[in-house]
């Protein structure tokens, strides 16, 4: 089964190194999902989800236009696999040709996806089996929500970590 997910926010954890990484922290079946992501996903989700508007359209910005131009447009975003610690995500997509719907599945990061999510306004669905295997008791993570006048700052560290017990 899927449950639909929202973006909770932008958090800090620790890695396998013990340096600090982002991770976006989703919401579904009352459990946080979080799922480490580059600095540079970070800050392009933080931007759409603070509604924060950019000089230039960043990539994720970008892709959302044309697929819209090209008459397409993003139905939803699905994290549906969890393979040796690592997430994979598909963006379902559609373009009427003739009349008639075409439908698509596209290979993605789930970083790429949920900051094409966030843009287009779309679903993003979790399985019961990648929160099973991956899901946190909201007790376990602080999340903070960006703020539009914290440009260059994503959120304190350590806000969660590996470790149930820190």
């Amino acid at each position: 089964m899927s449950h639909d997910a929202a973006v909770e926010g932008i958090g800090m954890g620790v890695g396998p190194d013990g340096t600090n990484v982002p991770a976006v922290i989703l919401t579904a079946r009352e459990e946080y999902l979080p799922i480490f992501i580059t600095s540079d996903q970070a800050q392009s989700i933080r931007h759409s989800l603070s509604g924060e508007p950019f000089e230039r359209p960043l990539t994720h910005d970008l892709l959302v236009e044309m697929v819209t131009e090209f008459g397409g447009a993003i139905d939803g975003v699905r994290i549906d696999e969890l393979a040796d610690g690592t997430f994979y995500a598909k963006v379902d997509a559609e373009r009427y040709v003739d009349g008639q719907p075409e439908t698509f599945a596209f290979d993605a990061r789930p970083s790429d996806a949920i900051a094409l999510a966030v843009r287009s306004e779309c679903p993003i669905t979790v399985s019961d089996e990648i929160l099973d295997a991956a899901g946190r008791d909201p007790d376990e993570i602080e999340v903070e929500k960006p703020e539009p006048d914290r440009d260059d700052e994503l959120v304190p560290d350590d806000l969660f970590s590996d470790d149930p017990e820190e």
